[in-house]
């Protein structure tokens, strides 16, 4: 079983991410040593204000050669540049939605259009223009399923691919941030998949993204701009009460928490102590080291892990079975 989520393109995998966020771009590299995984490289850049605004359905690249260069330049720090990459976006550049139907026709083509059609009615732009991804998600009661669709502005997403292509490198696989933060707790603990669902809480600088995982399918993913701490923390109790009155659950087994650390390490303690005391449970950063070793000279801090986790999730994607 391949433990992936919607992507737009998928080819050989590749073994470099490139994460772009507002403020930055994120390289990384693993390297296969024998059995285990090894974070290779990693490098990082500031982009400079205004030069990425992600967004659904808005210009996201307003200085094409700042975040060019930026891309350029945190390859240049690798020590072996790669030519094929992931790309990692916000999670604000595409809508992932979760689809069921009672009955799944039994051609693809039929399922791809009858996906389309229901997505075209959330879609803030015309379908004809957008990049439809999906996967299966959970069966369904009585034969039915239910599908996680990820659509986007296809001229959006065709500028960040420009942007690698003009630095030297080329995506195969383009994702949102939080479906590989799930990859990467997947692919770090394979108990996750026995286990009871389990939320992860992605903390952004402009948004915050909550995702629940039922073995190795998300059953619920909903992003919001960014809020107050103890906002957050009222949707994370309000999301623990869906989850027991709507999608059949009895509490959570773990909460993993992604990204707190880049707003600082007093925001992001508040933050964990906020959560815990709003739903009664221990909060647990996202760690990826289970499945990629770090080299002896990089420190682990959670900053360096939370800034990683993205990448490492889109790389691990097709390499988890």
């Amino acid at each position: 079983m391949s433990l992936t989520l919607p992507r737009w393109l998928s080819n050989r995998p590749p073994s470099a991410a490139v994460e772009i966020t507002a403020r930055r771009v994120t390289a990384a590299v693993i390297a296969q040593h024998g059995d285990t995984r090894v974070l290779s490289g990693y490098a990082g850049e500031p982009l400079p204000a205004g030069a990425v605004e992600p967004a659904l359905n808005a210009p996201n690249i307003h200085d094409p050669a700042a975040l060019t260069s930026a891309i350029r330049s945190a390859l240049d720090k690798l020590t072996a540049r790669p030519k094929r990459v992931a790309l990692v976006l916000p999670d604000t550049v595409g809508k992932l939605s979760l689809v069921r139907f009672e009955k799944v026709p039994q051609k693809a083509q039929d399922l791809d259009q009858l996906i389309r059609w229901q997505v075209r009615k959330a879609a803030p732009f015309k379908i004809e223009d957008a990049q439809i991804a999906w996967v299966p998600g959970i069966e369904l009661p009585g034969g039915g399923r239910e599908y996680v669709v990820t659509v986007a502005r296809r001229d959006i997403i065709e500028g960040y691919e420009r942007a690698c292509q003009a630095a030297g490198a080329y995506p195969g696989i383009v994702d949102l941030a939080t479906a590989n933060l799930v990859n990467a707790v997947l692919g770090t603990d394979g108990r996750a998949i026995q286990s009871a669902d389990w939320l992860l809480v992605h903390v952004a600088f402009d948004y915050s993204t909550l995702a629940v995982v039922r073995g190795a399918d998300v059953i619920f993913f909903r992003t919001r701009p960014s809020e107050r701490d103890e906002d957050l923390a009222d949707l994370v109790h309000q999301t623990t009460m869906y989850h027991e009155d709507r999608l059949g659950g009895g509490g959570f087994s773990r909460l993993v928490l992604a990204g707190a650390s880049l707003r600082g390490p007093e925001a992001a303690e508040r933050l964990r102590r906020d959560l815990e005391a709003r739903i009664g449970m221990k909060v647990e950063p996202l760690d990826f080291r289970g499945a990629v070793a770090l080299r002896d000279r990089i420190a682990a801090s959670p900053e360096l892990l939370d800034s990683l986790a993205p990448a490492i999730g889109v790389i691990l994607r097709e390499r988890v079975a």
